[in-house]
């Protein structure tokens, strides 16, 4: 088979740019997606995240493991990864978070350029269709429904307002490119009267209404092997699917969609990398590129968890299990309620020192203990709080474990090997504390988990951060735009020195944004897709 683009993953990336560019009927374009449809009630049910993000039985869920971190007291850290179309917008909170404006100026003044706040803002538009409207931030004609919380709970309302009384300011709208201050998440939800309620996934938005386009064909449950190579152009993918291996074409470029961390592992598959991470599994180098699975960036994220006696929340227990049933129902018949929470209802953006610029941290206030990405459960009801130290110092890897196709990729985040991580993450977590403490939401609070107690001095803090952080699932940074020798991409996300080969998803980022990373892959997507629409039309 032959097409004029080949799209390898269905992720947030690969299901935009499968869309976009089968918007010309005279172009064929093939997407490959490793999982299934993207269609399961586990993923429409925004709720039904609880069963996914554990990755018990990699039920859509590549739930991958790092190595050991030396800066975590040696424990693996869990990555959950969407499997499906979607990908990870498939399973993730549904939080629409743009990051701060400087995140993408300083892409600019690293060599991206056209990259800037004010060139990818268009495409933040273009992506989205906004409940409440299009202004000079937003749009209303997109493909991603993003809406205001369907129910958000009262102890989110007493987060909000706990922390108005530490003096932080509210704030409407996280996505202007300012946003500093407390509120609540707008989420990728969708607001219609047909699908009101249910998660609006990359695929549920953009590729699921398209999939009969005739010159769109897209070929789900096969696992892309190889990258095929006619010298240093990029001429089509081997995939197994069936356990038979298979073949496609592509007449004008493949587009690598992986994701952090399989993106740069297929390459390294294809022989393409730093020799030293693919000669010694006997893989044959295509080309030389430095860069290829070096730069991994990513959230480190410390949870404070309450248990309480207010049942208005997502818990295990007689009265939690009665109303789930009734939530099921209400949730749909309206599409609100229970089910229809994003469990990180509350967000904050926060700066440890006054003197910044910009926010350090972000807060997800979750209405829910979720104690190691929600794998060990505590029966009753409870709530928490996870910061994270938004721009991190610390910087890991990507590699191969074997020339296995199939195997898992090796992951090695280094996290906390730059001390200033952990600095930020201490200074965040006690701001965090005194705002849980904070009244009217201090009285909620029953008893406080993991042994947390007052006047901790920062050698206390530092032993819980170690012993029990772990990632917020915002890896980026692999294959890296740019235009130094460390860059995998150049501006247009054409590999350096290939023809016919380009990399579109979040891999691609230089440094990692301030927030969320799924709208701004989007606009990643949506911002290649007219590139390479206008390069093709000249």
């Amino acid at each position: 088979m032959k097409f004029d683009f080949v799209i390898i993953g269905g992720g947030s990336a690969g299901s935009t740019m499968a869309a976009r560019l089968s918007e010309d009927p005279n172009v064929s374009v093939c997407l490959i997606e490793a999982g299934g449809k993207g269609t399961n009630i586990l993923l429409r049910a925004p709720a039904g995240v609880v069963a996914v993000l554990p990755g018990y039985g990699k039920l859509f869920n590549w739930a991958f493991n790092t190595v050991p971190q030396p800066g975590l007291k040696g424990r693996r850290g869990y990555q959950p990864r969407g499997r499906a179309l979607g990908g990870s917008s498939a399973i993730n909170a549904m939080l629409y978070i743009r990051g701060h404006k400087s995140d993408y100026d300083d892409w600019a003044e690293l060599g991206c350029k056209g990259w800037s706040w004010d060139d990818c803002l268009p495409y933040f538009k273009k992506s989205e269709n906004n409940e409440r409207g299009a202004d000079d931030a937003h749009g209303n004609a997109g493909p991603l429904q993003v809406s205001d919380q369907k129910s958000p709970r009262p102890i989110t309302q007493a987060f909000v307002e706990a922390a108005t009384r530490k003096q932080i300011r509210q704030r409407k709208d996280f996505n202007d490119g300012e946003n500093e201050g407390v509120g609540l998440f707008q989420v990728t939800q969708f607001h219609d009267k047909a699908r009101n309620g249910e998660r609006c996934s990359a695929a549920a938005g953009y590729l699921h209404p398209v999939m009969n386009r005739a010159n769109l064909t897209v070929i789900t449950k096969a696992r892309a092997t190889k990258i095929l190579f006619d010298g240093k152009r990029a001429t089509g993918v081997a995939y197994r699917q069936g356990g038979a291996d298979k073949q496609v074409h592509a007449h004008k470029e493949v587009i690598l969609s992986g994701g952090a961390f399989q993106s740069p592992q297929l390459l390294q598959l294809s022989g393409v990398g730093r020799p030293q991470d693919i000669t010694q599994h006997g893989i044959k180098m295509v080309h030389e590129l430095q860069g290829v699975g070096q730069n991994l960036q990513d959230h480190l994220d410390f949870t404070l968890s309450y248990k309480t006696n207010d049942t208005d929340n997502f818990g295990i227990g007689l009265t939690g299990t009665a109303r789930l049933t009734a939530a099921i129902y209400k949730w749909w018949r309206k599409g609100t309620g229970m089910i229809a929470t994003p469990f990180a209802e509350g967000a904050a953006f926060l700066k440890t020192e006054t003197t910044l610029s910009r926010p350090d941290v972000q807060l997800h206030f979750v209405i829910s203990v979720v104690d190691d990405h929600a794998r060990r459960l505590h029966l009753g009801y409870g709530y928490g709080c996870h910061v994270c130290a938004l721009r991190p110092h610390s910087r890991g890897e990507v590699f191969l474990n074997s020339a296995d196709p199939l195997a898992d990729p090796g992951i090695d985040p280094k996290f906390l090997s730059d001390r200033r991580d952990l600095e930020t993450m201490i200074a965040g977590a006690k701001m965090t504390r005194e705002i849980m403490q904070a009244e009217p939401l201090g009285a909620y609070a029953k008893r406080e988990l993991f042994d947390l107690k007052d006047n901790m001095t920062d050698a206390e803090w530092e032993t819980h951060i170690r012993a029990r952080a772990d990632t917020i699932y915002h890896p980026v940074g692999t294959c890296k735009m740019g235009t130094d020798d460390m860059a995998v991409v150049d501006p247009t996300l054409k590999v350096h020195g290939m023809q016919g080969l380009r990399v579109v998803d979040a891999s691609v980022m230089p440094t990692l944004i301030g927030g969320n990373t799924n709208a701004p892959t989007i606009m990643i997507a949506e911002k290649c897709a007219d590139m390479i629409k206008a390069e093709y039309a000249a």
